[in-house]
């Protein structure tokens, strides 16, 4: 049994993959870091931690656990205080909080119906991590651009792709169908975003790194759904990297300001 006072942090490797990624290239997007950018950072993340002892308590809710209850206070209260600090420098990030508790309130709602592990869910979850775009992009930029709210598509795009390729190693979601059918309406909707306007030409290409893991875990899929885990987390890491690292240079601009 852990005493209260020992913290607690969230062990999913995807989720703080995904949050790393949206808050880098939401940055690269502003093409700035200012302290804006630093609490929206702070923000993001404490967001995140005090998800996950809620979560873990609602789940063992027969039995009330001290130590879970103090820490999501401890981390929730962080994140509001430093949110509403940033939504007076810039209000319209009001709109990114009401966003994400809503998708609190309902990944709370899935895990009281044992349904937390449902794609719809994940899918969820996976686009109220990736309003970190939209957050490190509006702190520091004080607005909320089509670009952004681009970006911020494209990257939901990108990270629930992986939801489709990890259930391929569970024999009752195996089946290549569902995500055929993801992979073909992530195209259309990148390309709406570029003819929209929505996504510079680079950055749309960018979305061809899921559609290369995809290529590879049909490829080499008697080793993908056979081998531990932690070969998997790699694997999803460095095609990550590889992602972010585009999308950064995509929206970057071609030389650096001098100081």
């Amino acid at each position: 049994m852990h005493a209260w006072y020992r913290p607690t942090f969230a062990p999913e490797h995807g989720a703080l993959l995904v949050l790393f990624g949206s808050l880098l290239s939401g940055a690269a997007l502003a093409q700035s870091w200012t302290h804006d950018t630093t609490w929206a950072c702070v923000c993001a993340g404490c967001a995140l931690q005090a998800e996950h002892p809620l979560i873990v308590q609602l789940k063992q809710r027969r039995s009330w656990k001290p130590r879970y209850l103090v820490w999501a206070s401890i981390y929730g209260g962080s994140s509001l205080l430093v949110a509403l600090y940033l939504a007076r420098q810039s209000p319209i990030l009001i709109w990114l909080y009401l966003c994400g508790a809503i998708a609190l309130i309902l990944d709370a709602i899935a895990v009281l119906n044992h349904q937390q592990k449902s794609i719809a869910n994940e899918l969820v979850m996976f686009a109220a991590i990736c309003l970190s775009t939209l957050l490190t992009y509006g702190a520091t930029a004080g607005t909320l651009t089509p670009q952004a709210w681009g970006l911020w598509i494209l990257n939901t795009l990108f990270y629930a792709s992986a939801i489709f390729t990890i259930k391929l190693r569970k024999t009752k979601t195996s089946n290549l169908k569902p995500s055929f059918i993801f992979l073909s309406i992530a195209i259309l909707i990148t390309l709406g975003l570029f003819y929209s306007e929505w996504l510079l030409p680079l950055t749309a290409l960018t979305f061809t790194v899921a559609l290369l893991k995809f290529a590879v875990v049909i490829w080499q899929r008697d080793w993908y759904t056979q081998c531990r885990f932690e070969h998997i987390a790699r694997f999803e890491t460095y095609f990550t990297v590889a992602y972010v690292c585009l999308v950064a240079l995509t929206v970057l601009p071609p030389t650096l300001p001098s100081a």
